[in-house]
């Protein structure tokens, strides 16, 4: 055999056991994933979450916060709105709200909650609701299963993922209702006095902040028209809650990330060759 084809026979077969010792610290790599960074990052996911839980003024796994109350002066331009809310776990529970009528000079009006006809605001209970879910999605796994491919992981991941970004837009995007349903909704009946038929006002969470709007009609020409006045105030622990529902959501991120990446390696299976001295599990 020519010098030549020695040395490219030398080559190939170092490159051929370069090539096997990168697939192999791969495959080692994989499985530690699996079984050990998989795990780690569930239980440190699941201690956000609960920190998260703790912040909401509702019984969230055996959060004691349930009748958490709170009261917010809400802030608006020229004092165009005035409001004061008692804020009690996901419902006004009392509130006083001054406005002045927009295109009537020196006419205000004037209505109020009572605890005994509460305002529901449902986007908190949706969002502790999420919230409660996805801490189940990792409850159900168990701390000693050895995941053995990443569609499982994945598949946990998603579920997870899912719950949290539902939660998460609970508290920033706010149901849109048009002002029919507005004026028909049964937290309208919570207002005391009732409020005349071409006024309606509306309480939501949009990000950190309790939003409230009022909203005047008028008849246009066969058509109805609307002008918007709002107030709102800062909630303390709406915006906690959301940064910390943001640090789990870029956590179960960025391992999903990682798991794509040995997903593209379709021939690693658990346990093909991976030294025991890594002690990793069966």
């Amino acid at each position: 055999m020519c010098r030549v084809c020695v040395c490219i026979n030398i080559a190939a077969r170092q490159f051929s056991n370069c090539s096997d010792m990168q697939a192999t610290r791969e495959q080692m790599e994989f499985e530690w994933v699996l079984h050990e960074e998989v795990h780690s990052s569930l239980s440190q996911l699941r201690n956000i979450l609960m920190e998260c839980a703790q912040r909401f003024p509702l019984a969230l796994f055996g959060n004691d916060q349930q009748h958490k109350t709170d009261r917010f002066v809400f802030a608006a331009p020229h004092d165009q709105v005035k409001c004061v809310v008692v804020l009690t776990g996901d419902s006004i529970t009392n509130a006083e709200v001054n406005f002045k009528v927009q295109r009537q000079q020196n006419a205000n009006m004037r209505t109020s909650i009572q605890n005994d006809h509460p305002w529901k605001l449902q986007q908190i209970q949706d969002a502790a609701n999420h919230l409660q879910q996805a801490i189940a999605h990792i409850d159900n796994v168990d701390r000693h299963y050895s995941f053995k491919t990443s569609d499982e992981v994945m598949h946990v991941l998603g579920n997870i993922l899912g719950c949290l970004q539902r939660s998460r837009t609970s508290l920033i995007v706010p149901r849109k209702k048009n002002l029919d349903d507005l004026i028909k909704s049964r937290n309208m009946k919570s207002l005391n006095p009732n409020l005349p038929e071409n006024l309606a006002i509306s309480f939501y969470i949009q990000s950190y902040k309790l939003v409230l709007a009022v909203y005047q009609l008028e008849n246009a020409h066969g058509s109805v028209k609307y002008e918007t006045q709002q107030a709102e105030c800062s909630v303390p622990w709406l915006n906690e809650a959301l940064v910390l529902l943001t640090i789990a959501l870029q956590l179960c991120q960025r391992l999903k990330d990682k798991i794509c990446v040995f997903s593209q390696y379709k021939d690693f299976t658990v346990g093909s060759r991976v030294p025991s001295a890594l002690g990793l599990r069966e």
